[in-house]
């Protein structure tokens, strides 16, 4: 069956951190569906994390980002630098 989600809220985590965004009604179609649950919202006030602004949400995850490809792109020169090569996501559908 499909799914017409009113009031959907998307929440993104950062570390210790995380924002909710709100994106409005959405429709999933049901072959999309994997698993559908309710949020208990006495567990939900009982989390560790701490409720920023979108604004900041999103200037983390960016900061997050940045240093993950950065990460990514020390690994592949290190690994060029021995000889290996490791083909990137974008070309592996070519094989």
């Amino acid at each position: 069956a499909n799914l017409v989600l009113h009031q959907t809220v998307e929440r993104i985590h950062v570390g210790k951190k995380y924002g909710d965004i709100p994106r409005g009604i959405f429709v999933v179609r049901g072959e999309n569906v994997v698993l559908l649950g309710e949020i208990d919202l006495e567990k939900e006030s009982d989390t560790p994390l701490q409720q920023v602004s979108i604004e900041e949400i999103l200037e983390e995850q960016r900061v997050e980002q940045q240093a993950r490809q950065e990460s990514e792109k020390l690994k592949v020169q290190a690994l060029k630098e021995r000889g290996l090569a490791v083909p990137r996501a974008d070309t592996l559908d070519e094989y």
